[in-house]
């Protein structure tokens, strides 16, 4: 009887991820991990300790690997990725497991927020955005990238080289939504540095791939931004979202620049405490995409103007807009909506909604609809996991289910302390601050001191 092979976690660092993928790829193709090693002229044993992310591949296994599996080059585009952890960790292709990424994962978060702590000094600013909202608004039509050079420069970016880097973007994205901002931004910002940089700085081989170009490296900088806000960068996070505004200018992507205007800078000016500028960011996003705003956008930006409206305290509008989102996420299609937004399902929505009745004080709804996200959220999305969790048992408290709420904030807490997320801490120093009326009851104390023991960096 063959072995069970050993569970992966294509989140943990590059090596997994590629390991996982070479698994899915000889499994798709009906192949045992022998019959792969003698199509590819390696041992078996080398399949296997790739595929358990216990060696790093060679050039040589990778190009045989596609070879073998007809791939069309996916395996031998993420070799870049590979490469730059074999290279930062300084040690050769017998390293531990783990590799470099995880040992940067295993950091204590007084170290690998460093970063942070030196651009946290950098205010958000809520005055510049209505400039930057009427900039895009009337943004003259039409694509600008770079004009196409000549055909076979080796300088030239092809859809190969976007395709390699949309799969970098989805892998640090996971990775983010697992580990929170702190353990992984590093990584990102140097892929920025380094390849994405070397990318703009070249030549499209068409405008369609340039516009392409531009709307793929508007992404790295919203995920940039959204990681500053992770690690409470809330000035860098500003100046990284607006960095992505202008590149869906550039790419004439009005659809992904709305959703940049109202999803990532009206939440952002809403999580600094500015509701009325995150209103006016969301309602010129809804004003300046009516006519291209499939369903699922449209959804999302209504929620966002929702979000603004409970917290003023303007209940009916908040109201109306989130009627609004609901009817056009229920006549959503997958199929016709952006990659981008295919997170946005009513799952999400039920998130937005618990948000909005949170601050509406109705704390009834909030736990309706906290319990619709939470049983369809990700297991691997660790932090909203936290942040949601400790949502409820803020709710709870508000509720006077004290018990109830203490037993829901130890949850959150375990979810929080798996991550290196500012946003986690700061949830968790907010539940212990609506528990502060109830300090004198055992379990509230109790709750206290497991924060002190558990997560002491939100320790109140």
């Amino acid at each position: 009887m063959g072995q069970t092979p050993r569970a992966l976690q294509p989140s943990l660092s590059e090596r997994h991820f590629f390991g996982a993928e070479l698994r899915r790829l000889r499994e798709g193709a009906n192949l045992s991990q022998a019959r792969l090693g003698i199509m590819i002229r390696f041992s078996a044993d080398l399949v296997r300790r790739v595929e358990t992310a216990d060696r790093f591949p060679s050039r040589e296994f990778v190009e045989a690997c596609d070879k073998a599996l007809v791939t069309g080059g996916s395996l031998m585009r993420l070799l870049p990725l590979l490469d730059k952890n074999r290279t930062s960790d300084g040690t050769p292709s017998t390293a531990s497991p783990a590799g470099a990424l995880s040992s940067a994962l295993s950091k204590r978060p007084t170290e690998t927020l460093g970063l942070a702590e030196m651009v946290a000094r950098v205010p958000f600013q809520p005055g510049v955005l209505d400039r930057a909202a009427l900039d895009w608004l009337n943004a003259a039509a039409g694509p600008r990238p770079p004009v196409a050079g000549r055909p076979g420069s080796p300088d030239q970016v092809d859809e190969e080289d976007l395709h390699a880097a949309e799969t970098a973007l989805a892998m640090f994205r996971q990775l983010d939504h697992t580990h929170g901002a702190g353990r992984v931004h590093a990584q990102v910002q140097r892929y920025v540095e380094g390849e994405l940089n070397r990318l703009l700085a070249n030549t499209p081989t068409s405008e369609a791939v340039g516009r392409h170009l531009y709307t793929l490296a508007a992404g790295f900088f919203e995920l940039c931004g959204y990681q500053a806000v992770d690690t409470g960068a809330h000035g860098l996070a500003q100046r990284r979202y607006l960095r992505a505004l202008r590149l869906t200018e550039a790419a004439d992507d009005r659809l992904y620049g709305s959703y940049l205007l109202a999803v990532n800078i009206g939440h952002l000016a809403l999580h600094c405490g500015h509701p009325e500028p995150a209103r006016r960011m969301a309602l010129t996003a809804v004003r300046g995409s009516e006519t291209q705003a499939t369903p699922a956008v449209a959804a999302a930006l209504h929620a966002v103007v929702a979000r603004t409206q409970a917290r003023l305290g303007r209940e009916d509008d908040c109201l109306a807009h989130l009627d609004i989102a609901e009817r056009q996420l229920a006549r959503a299609k997958p199929e016709d909506e952006p990659a981008w937004i295919g997170y946005f399902d009513a799952a999400y929505l039920a998130d937005e909604i618990a948000h909005c009745f949170h601050d509406l004080g109705r704390p009834q709804h909030t736990q309706r609809h906290l319990g619709d996200a939470l049983t369809a959220l990700s297991p691997t999305h660790v932090r909203r996991l936290a942040i949601d969790t400790a949502l409820l048992a803020s709710s709870l408290a508000a509720a006077g289910r004290i018990d109830e709420a203490c037993a829901t904030a130890r949850e959150a807490v375990d979810h929080a302390a798996r991550t290196t997320s500012h946003r986690c801490l700061q949830r968790i120093v907010e539940v212990q601050a609506d528990l502060e009326p109830y300090r004198c009851e055992p379990e509230v104390r109790e709750f206290g001191a497991y924060v002190r023991h558990r997560l002491p960096l939100a320790a109140l």
